[in-house]
């Protein structure tokens, strides 16, 4: 316990000597950065940021540090999370890559994939985005049709994905494609890198109500896949995407209590927006939903730490399959929540007379609702739980 606040003191003088003070506040999402070929920075202090936490392997901070990574155990990167956001640090690269994909490669890529790929992940400098969903598989995301044929050397792909975030942006795609049309539907997928600037592969932005269009649908039209590009066994895949999803899933389960959008918090709205009668807010159904909110996020925020100290110590828990659930439903709570708190000071699509927090309250409530959708619809997540968790029969 020593050694680890001896580290907790070490990480927090580090933060210290080298996060930009600018970079100590929310980030709006143009402040973001995600890297890639046509990553750029928002300002000198974003990059200078990125590149101290890069150089320490802490975008990745609990990869191994051959592959760039900053090799803490799962102790240590806790605490480096929670020294960040002691001083509100911004994250200082978002990256599906580091969230999703590179988990799955440490465990299911061979050395050649990894030595290609991890590094570009930490340093930022490939973009991914996922290929799962396809226009008529979804929720049945094991009935997908996009198709790859073996051409001896290569792949040949041929399809189309659904809802590929930020596709128009992404340098490659990590991609569920059907190699065996014979086989069972779960028996005949394959996990494929492609590289977005494949010959064939086109992408369409899909505006959403939120007025963003940062879902795409792409299309593969006679697109040579390298075999190299295989990750795993051929007719595998499905074990990979399964593995793949818990850590999306992980990556929502904290969109309740950690968004990535940065929101006005309701606690914060209330005192703002809402008239108080001797002290407490006078409105006694806005006051009893406030409560029930900050009892849900208190309590998902427990569940969070035994999740963590759960695996920690080796103990195989169910807990972390209804994170997903939760999180995704509290910030839809958590929306609904603030346009009853803000009224018509929250219904701001554009204009001079609103903030920039109030305007971008109704697009965060209309995202909210696609958030129950991506990664595993609620009502999905909600049979998993019935089954793997509860072990209730099945009909």
């Amino acid at each position: 316990m020593q050694d680890l606040e001896q580290f907790r003191l070490e990480v927090r003088q580090w933060l210290q000597d080298n996060c930009p003070e600018s970079q100590r506040q929310p980030a709006t999402p143009e402040e973001q950065y995600w890297g890639g070929r046509g990553g750029h920075f928002p300002s000198d202090d974003a990059r200078l940021w990125f590149e101290h936490m890069r150089d320490r392997g802490w975008t990745a901070p609990e990869w191994p540090e051959a592959y760039g990574g900053g090799g803490l155990d799962p102790r240590q990167a806790r605490v480096l999370k929670e020294e960040m956001k002691r001083i509100q640090a911004r994250t200082p690269l978002y990256s599906l890559g580091v969230w999703m994909l590179g988990p799955a490669l440490l465990e299911f890529g061979n050395e050649a994939q990894k030595q290609r790929h991890i590094r570009a992940i930490v340093n930022g400098e490939i973009r991914w985005c996922q290929g799962y969903s396809e226009p008529g598989s979804g929720s049945d995301l094991a009935s997908l049709q996009t198709r790859a044929e073996d051409r001896g050397d290569h792949y040949l792909v041929n399809g189309s994905k659904i809802w590929t975030t930020s596709a128009d942006k992404s340098d490659w795609i990590f991609c569920l494609v059907r190699t065996d049309p014979a086989a069972k539907k779960q028996e005949g997928i394959s996990f494929l890198l492609i590289d977005m600037a494949s010959p064939g592969v086109s992408v369409t932005p899909i505006e959403l109500i939120s007025g963003e269009s940062e879902f795409c649908q792409t299309f593969f039209d006679n697109v040579k896949v390298p075999k190299e590009n295989l990750v795993g066994e051929l007719n595998q895949g499905w074990s990979i995407a399964k593995a793949l999803l818990v850590h999306e899933r992980k990556l929502m389960s904290e969109l309740g209590s950690d968004s990535p959008r940065q929101q006005v918090a309701p606690t914060a709205a209330a005192r703002e927006y809402l008239a108080f009668d001797n002290g407490r807010i006078a409105d006694a159904q806005l006051r009893s939903d406030l409560v029930d909110y900050d009892m849900q996020m208190h309590a998902i925020g427990l569940t969070h730490f035994r999740c963590f100290e759960e695996k920690a110590a080796g103990v195989q828990s169910p807990a972390p399959l209804v994170m997903k659930y939760l999180g995704t439903e509290a910030e839809k709570v958590k929306s609904e929540l603030l346009l009853a708190i803000m009224g018509s000071r929250g219904l701001g699509w554009e204009g001079d007379e609103f903030t920039a927090a109030e305007l971008d309250t109704l697009r965060l409530w209309a995202m909210s609702k696609a958030m129950t959708i991506a990664g595993g619809t609620s009502e999905v997540q909600l049979n998993v739980i019935a089954k793997n968790v509860l072990r209730l029969p099945q009909s």
